[in-house]
């Protein structure tokens, strides 16, 4: 009995990225059918159990885990919870020198043992869940993994060590799953995996993207389906009928590039050149009206010297992405690029490129924002922050995008669409007034 007294209440801390938030969300679907009352990301010390789920990823998402840890750690030697539990990536690649550095943790456990999570608290893993989940996200949207792990073998990346091979859920799994979020309420549901472009192919023999696209988009209530991480390498080109003829799946993708460069390219083993990269792109904005184009870059790999960055310099200016990030490389042990290159680039000079790189993302977003001042855009309403309601337009997802400032004289309720009127800019928000009336 005092074993359940204590975990009666269970706050599950999140790190990294979506594809950990939905590990999290099934976690405490769990722990809320047993009967456990659950928390997310909360900062108050009232619950008896805190799990952290973890990320591995580079180094500054080890750095924020580790110190998450250790702040839980300081917080169980105080009183304030009584047990700790770590699952995750970190625990998954480092589970050995953690329980040697960070003993006063009760259980480390790895990214795929939520069934064991459960049963160490006393709990019944129930098999009728499997594809429920606590969504932690505005009830309006909801993220949705539709593979694990990755076939990949960029040079840079740890995700195959930690997160194993690619496996893909069936066709009717990700349908069942998607068609009980609308059930629930949700709204815009955004398509997650390590490599969305994979899709199918260890289950069926081919990439089944398009036809999973085809079967979401036909689920009634749906309004709006959105994907992330496609690698570009034998991107299926199908979908781009299906992204331009279904009016419920966002004119938006997410691709990380990562280089430019020929040299740099092949030394980071992603599998496509400059021509192709540069094809793909004039394809899929020729094939997609409207097309809003995400990217992700990484300067200061092994092979990047002055002209390499110069040549991803002039990448970013000449494609004119709508969304950019930059990630400095960071030597990650037992990769490849670990075993087989010398870090050359000092940090100084990778956080350099890495600035001149977004002041310039600054002022195409700025020129690209600006252009849409005068326009109407469907807009949906996330939230309210004092006397703004907050929404995005379709080239916008929740996190990592631009946002809609909309000052409103009538309340306008969260989750729903509305048309609005953009009447200034920034470099990445808009400001906008409602332009219709209910």
């Amino acid at each position: 009995m005092k074993a359940q007294k204590k975990q009666r209440i269970v706050n599950v801390v999140t790190l990294g990225c979506s594809k950990n938030l939905v590990d999290s969300e099934v976690l405490l679907k769990q722990l809320d059918a047993n009967g456990l009352q659950v928390m997310h990301n909360s900062d108050l010390y009232v619950a008896d159990t805190v799990i952290i789920n973890t990320c591995g990823f580079i180094k500054d998402a080890k750095e924020e885990s580790i110190d998450t840890i250790l702040k839980y750690v300081s917080a169980k030697e105080q009183g304030l919870i009584r047990n700790l539990y770590v699952m995750g990536c970190l625990s998954e690649r480092y589970k050995k020198d953690l329980e040697k550095e960070i003993m006063n943790v009760d259980t480390y456990f790895g990214c795929n043992n939520i069934k064991e999570i459960i049963e160490s608290l006393g709990c019944n893993y129930k098999e009728n869940l499997v594809g429920e989940r606590f969504i932690t996200t505005p009830g309006h949207y909801a993220y949705l993994k539709v593979s694990e792990g990755c076939d990949r073998k960029c040079s840079f990346c740890a995700i195959p060590m930690i997160r194993g091979k690619h496996v893909s859920k069936s066709i009717e799994d990700v349908i069942g799953e998607a068609q009980s979020l609308v059930h629930k309420g949700v709204k815009e549901i955004i398509l997650i995996a390590q490599d969305l472009t994979y899709y199918g192919i260890d289950l069926y023999r081919k990439q089944k993207l398009a036809e999973l696209l085809t079967r979401l988009s036909d689920i009634e209530g749906l309004d709006w389906l959105r994907l992330h991480y496609a690698y570009p390498v034998n991107f299926p080109k199908e979908i781009t009928k299906v992204v331009s003829n279904r009016q419920n799946i966002c004119n938006y993708l997410d691709i990380p590039f990562q280089h430019i460069n020929n040299t740099v390219l092949k030394k980071m083993r992603r599998g496509i050149t400059r021509s192709q990269t540069y094809d793909l792109i004039d394809l899929l904005r020729n094939e997609i009206p409207d097309l809003t184009l995400r990217s992700t870059l990484m300067v200061g790999h092994p092979g990047e010297g002055q002209s390499e960055y110069e040549e991803l310099v002039e990448f970013v200016q000449k494609v004119r992405f709508d969304r950019l990030g930059v990630f400095t490389y960071s030597e990650e042990e037992d990769t490849y690029g670990a075993k087989h290159y010398a870090d050359m680039v000092t940090e100084k000079e990778k956080e350099k490129r890495s600035s001149q790189i977004m002041d310039i993302q600054r002022d195409i977003s700025l020129q690209l924002n600006t252009g849409k001042i005068g326009k109407k855009f469907k807009t949906m309403i996330d939230r309210r922050e004092g006397d703004y309601f907050i929404g995005r337009t379709e080239a916008d997802s929740p996190e990592v995008d631009n946002e809609v400032l909309i000052k409103s004289a009538i309340p306008l309720d969260i989750g729903e669409f509305r048309e609005v009127k953009i009447i200034a800019a920034e470099e990445y928000d808009l400001m906008a007034e409602l332009s219709e009336n209910k």
